[in-house]
């Protein structure tokens, strides 16, 4: 019973505030030390004066609380986000703050985030008109990719008098997608150029298209012979030539792990391999097993990051076995086994296998190595 009539009184101060808050501040404290010791002195000196001083006292505190709710009141807020927003990036996006009121502007408003929110740094606005909407830059930062719908924030004011501190919340619906992160970390790029190596020196092969001209190997069919290479270096030089079909390159990201931590790792993975053979300008395609896009035949990579911000664990479902050879495939698994006994060609010269979780793990024994060491190490692989 006792706990009912607490919830029951509480739910009634909340409405009876409004949803608003207030918190004295130190000069209301003093305003109202001397309202009191003001009164005191009309009761026991029976002074008219005295009394007209502790009525412009106490009507004052009257048309503060009266003015700072009506400030708060009305209130809106919102936020105009880049059109592509990615984790661990600060970007600029702008806050819009509205004042519904008919005929009062507000004043001295303080807008605060919340512990979860992308905004870190508070706002204050001199002046919001009446039937008015004011803008403000802000920088946001989101720690992790996904679906963010809701934000809390705050609005607080002091005005007039800086008596009390009366503040009001408010939630901000709107849908944001964040991307995974697409910056390079510690030991990202060695694994991508070792990948692109690899890529390079599986699209030699016989085509019409000169690849490169390069020293010549034992072993190697004379009729590549370039004479005129040869006679200007003095050494023997052979003409390279690229495959006659087009080269692609096929990312494989399988969900069907209940390591979500591991997922998030090859998710960064991924979207970094995707990022950088878009800047290169290779066709590539993404699949796992509920997506498969190509770009940029059916899509943009921002499509691909898209996908990627949503993705999650699928248990039970595995990839199909791929049907053709002219690709080469980067798989990202945290079991190659069970590729292998789906029947994929596991030891093929067009596929590669990545295990972010190794990935991260050494790039952490690099970092703290280097720490204890007082420098970083030259030279050293992360793969």
């Amino acid at each position: 019973m006792p706990g009912r009539i607490r919830t029951l009184w509480r739910r009634t101060l909340d409405a009876l505030e409004l949803g608003m808050r207030q918190q004295i501040t130190r000069s209301g404290l003093l305003f109202a030390a001397a309202s009191v010791a003001v009164g005191v002195a009309a009761f026991v000196s029976a002074n008219n004066l005295l009394f007209l001083v502790l009525a412009a006292m106490m009507a004052t505190l009257l048309v503060s609380g009266f003015v700072s709710r009506l400030s708060l009141a009305g209130l809106e807020v919102d936020f105009l986000f880049p059109e592509h927003v990615c984790a661990e990036r600060p970007m600029q996006a702008r806050v819009l703050v509205r004042n519904m009121k008919e005929w009062m502007p507000s004043f001295s408003i303080h807008l605060t985030p919340s512990d979860s929110s992308a905004v870190t740094t508070p706002l204050w606005f001199v002046m919001i008109p009446r039937r008015a909407s004011v803008q403000a830059p802000v920088q946001v930062f989101f720690n992790r990719r996904g679906l963010y719908r809701e934000s809390s924030f705050r609005f607080s004011t002091r005005f007039p008098f800086g008596f009390a501190e009366r503040r009001t919340y408010v939630r901000m619906s709107r849908e944001v997608i964040v991307y995974p992160c697409i910056d390079a970390q510690p030991g990202f790029e060695d694994i991508y150029g070792g990948l692109i190596g690899d890529l390079e020196a599986w699209a030699r092969g016989p085509g019409q298209d000169l690849y490169r001209i390069r020293p010549y190997e034992a072993f190697e069919n004379a009729r590549h012979v370039d004479w005129k290479a040869t006679a200007h270096t003095g050494e023997l030089q052979v003409r390279e030539f690229a495959r006659q079909q087009d080269i692609a390159v096929e990312i494989w990201l399988d969900l069907d792990t209940s390591d979500e931590e591991w997922l998030e790792k090859a998710v960064a993975v991924c979207a970094f391999l995707c990022w950088r053979l878009n800047e290169r300008g290779a066709a590539f395609r993404l699949r796992t097993q509920h997506f498969d896009a190509r770009v940029p035949e059916e899509g943009d990579v921002y499509s691909i990051l898209r996908y990627l911000a949503l993705a999650s664990v699928s248990r039970g479902r595995t990839l199909a076995v791929p049907d053709n050879e002219n690709v080469f495939r980067i798989v990202l698994t945290r079991s190659p086994e069970a590729f292998a006994r789906a029947g994929w060609p596991t030891h093929s010269d067009h596929m590669r296998f990545v295990e972010p979780a190794l990935l991260f793990r050494a790039c952490a024994t690099t970092a703290a190595a280097a720490v204890t060491a007082g420098e970083p190490r030259a030279g050293q692989n992360h793969h």
